[in-house]
């Protein structure tokens, strides 16, 4: 069986930040993968694992301490449609976990380690595969989400995630359906929420949604991701101050998605210069998510690699 790290997640957030991989699409795209199936990344958890595991280690070359596996668009109910059923979808699921191991310990633990793995747990609107996860307000009711979310947290709880990442959350009513979730399951979570302009995607007030992390012992970390570079610094700052934990963020390129032209269109924004700040503010996970390469994490990592010490003067001991 292939190692976890020896230090358990949340002790490591104590110690100082961690860098986060980058997009998995992108970089999966970047190898020649097609990726227009209505399953996206998750297509290949049947039909290309090692394309995911090679994926996975070019980020831990890059220097990701944390690797988010590829189950952000694996639900039981979407590879039901593409005729697999239940037990096939949850080895799948569980092997996501598995491969992002494997990639960690396949690259020689660099960096102090074998890198945490985080598994994937995308909103309900990921599975719907038409944009929703970036408008929320699906129609269903909390105890409704619950009982969608929860068999497959179980399924990935069971392969031994380090946490699972609750992210791309669009809506305040999907954030608490996913703490009830995965209530027991014996992993620690962090929850990010997809933000524009101060608020969800669904339009509520930000310090409202950071507000249910607060003394929730099983959230180590609250924050965003795949949002606009010049929406991370305000959200890591209120983040910090309304939930009192370490803050992850990891936005996308800056580019913005033309669902009918299928293209991506504008110019970059991402600068990992900017992560500085956010360390500052509180931000304790820092990577990328859509259209952020190994090459922007890689520069990030040396924007977060702590200095060295100073040589101790001649004559003195350190």
């Amino acid at each position: 069986m292939t190692p976890a790290p020896a230090v358990p997640f949340a002790d490591a957030l104590a110690r100082g930040a961690l860098v986060l991989d980058g997009g998995l699409s992108n970089q999966l795209a970047a190898q020649g993968c097609d990726l227009s199936d209505a399953l996206w990344s998750a297509r290949l958890l049947a039909d290309g694992p090692e394309q995911i595991e090679r994926a996975h280690a070019a980020y831990v070359r890059a220097g990701a301490r944390v690797l988010i596996t590829a189950g952000y668009q694996a639900t039981f109910e979407g590879f039901a449609a593409r005729g697999i059923g239940r037990a096939k979808a949850a080895e799948l699921l569980r092997g996501s976990v598995t491969l992002a191991r494997r990639a960690g310990a396949g690259e020689g633990g660099e960096g102090g380690g074998p890198p945490w793995v985080a598994a994937s747990v995308g909103p309900y609107g990921a599975m719907l595969a038409d944009g929703s996860e970036y408008r929320g307000r699906y129609g269903l009711s909390v105890a409704e989400l619950e009982r969608f979310h929860r068999p497959r947290i179980e399924a990935l709880a069971g392969a031994g995630p380090d946490v699972l990442a609750l992210e791309t959350v669009p809506d305040v009513d999907e954030a608490e359906a996913l703490l009830r979730a995965v209530e027991g399951c014996g992993v620690p979570v962090w929850l990010s929420y997809s933000v524009a302009g101060g608020r969800t995607r669904a339009g509520q007030p930000l310090r409202e949604a950071f507000a249910l992390a607060d003394g929730n012992d099983q959230v180590v970390a609250v924050g965003v991701n795949c949002c606009e570079p010049d929406d991370a610094y305000p959200a890591v700052q209120l983040a910090a101050e309304v939930a009192r934990k370490p803050v992850v963020v990891y936005p996308n390129s800056g580019e913005l998605w033309d669902a009918q032209a299928r293209a991506w269109r504008g110019r970059p924004t991402f600068d990992p210069d900017r992560v500085a700040a956010w360390r500052a503010a509180g931000a304790r996970l820092i990577g990328g998510c859509c259209r952020v390469g190994p090459a922007e994490i890689a520069r990030l990592a040396r924007v977060l690699e702590p200095s060295p010490p100073e040589p101790a003067p001649p004559g003195r001991t350190p």
